[in-house]
């Protein structure tokens, strides 16, 4: 398995999981600046849509969207226990959580990383995230993952874009559930493992 990616980006809750499966892959950097590989492949070449993560299988088939390749990768080794198992309850409250990260969280940051956005526009999204920030502080109140006790891959794309608020002027430092969930997330050796190979940890 190849996975592209690009540091800090969406695609490290994919490189987390990977991680977190003990799975071979390649990961290959595909800057979202210059969509220019080390080896000065045009990644265009490669996902004509242009952005990250890219799962490609070693068959050639790809997945192009975060929240399947965290599904897909989950459901490879099952005994890692990394997503619940497909048609129970459970299952469908991690999709639930991987929906809400991704259309009210994830979109929420995009005007925040958008240069000619203007500021009032920058404004606007900034109270509607910190509000949605907020609630998903009070769900993980009494909890040490978003499901409970066991680490799931929804808990790797919260904490990547939890992560991103310091770059954006968003703080969670007042969200003291959210705040203790990204260190303990962030304190998992697999996490550590991710961000070093992403040049995010020292």
């Amino acid at each position: 398995m190849k996975l592209y990616f690009s540091p800090g980006a969406c695609s490290l809750s994919p490189h987390i999981v990977l991680k977190e499966s003990g799975l071979a892959f390649e990961a290959i950097a595909a800057p979202t600046k210059t969509h220019r590989l080390a080896d000065g492949t045009d990644y265009y070449t490669i996902n004509p849509l242009g952005y990250v993560p890219l799962l490609v299988l070693d068959d050639g088939r790809q997945l192009r969207e975060g929240p399947a390749i965290v599904q897909y990768i989950a459901d490879q080794v099952p005994d890692k226990q990394l997503a619940p198992s497909n048609g129970s309850w459970e299952r469908y409250k991690l999709l639930e959580w991987l929906n809400t990260i991704s259309t009210e969280l994830h979109k929420g940051f995009s005007p925040l990383f958008t240069p000619n956005m203007p500021e009032q526009a920058k404004d606007i999204a900034k109270t509607r995230l910190i509000s949605r920030l907020n609630w998903v502080d009070g769900e993980l109140a009494g909890k040490s993952y978003l499901m409970g006790d066991t680490f799931s891959v929804a808990d790797a794309y919260l904490f990547v874009v939890a992560g991103w608020g310091k770059h954006v002027g968003v703080d969670i430092s007042g969200m003291p559930h959210l705040s203790a969930f990204v260190a303990r997330v962030g304190a998992r050796p697999a996490v550590q493992e991710a961000l070093r190979a992403e040049g995010l940890l020292k």
